[in-house]
């Protein structure tokens, strides 16, 4: 009865993170760039922090020649909406403010990510879904009132207010 009642509660937390309606982070794993996508989401944003000190991965960005990383890197890169700036190599934690900060909008940003693992899904210069898992996502609001969430499997964060 206990581990029925356990798998109901579990099941509505999770129905109730599909079902919110705040701001998605959906990692998209590409080469030469791996590229991170926004949607603001009802409330207006003014940065987002990728945490990937939780990764099954244990990932990293990989931004330059002959550093951590796995032979190809990239900076941090705006694809439009971001104020992209420096990330140091090997780093696990990234800000990215928002230059598109409004309700609904949209924005993304680029870098490369690598894993550490000895035995990683598709080879450490490539991220799978399972290994983005656990990593963690604060958004920022205009008001100052961060909004957390980790990524699942499917390589996605949804921040529920």
């Amino acid at each position: 009865m206990l581990r029925l009642a356990m798998m109901l509660v579990l099941s509505a937390g999770s129905v109730q993170a599909a079902d919110c309606d705040g701001p998605t982070l959906t990692f998209i794993e590409s080469a030469p760039r791996d590229r991170f996508e926004l949607s603001v989401g009802p409330q207006a944003l003014r940065s987002v922090t990728v945490d990937l000190r939780g990764s099954a991965g244990t990932l990293i960005f990989d931004t330059a020649d002959g550093g951590t990383g796995v032979e190809v890197f990239q900076p941090l890169r705006d694809e439009g909406g971001t104020g992209a700036g420096d990330v140091s190599d090997g780093a696990e934690v990234v800000t990215v403010m928002l230059t598109q900060t409004r309700a609904g909008a949209r924005a993304a940003f680029s870098i490369d990510v690598d894993d550490r693992l000895a035995a990683s899904d598709l080879g450490q210069i490539r991220v799978t879904g399972g290994e983005m898992a656990g990593a963690t996502v604060t958004f920022e609001t205009m008001d100052g009132v961060g909004l957390e969430a980790v990524f699942d499997g499917a390589n996605r964060a949804v921040g529920c207010p």
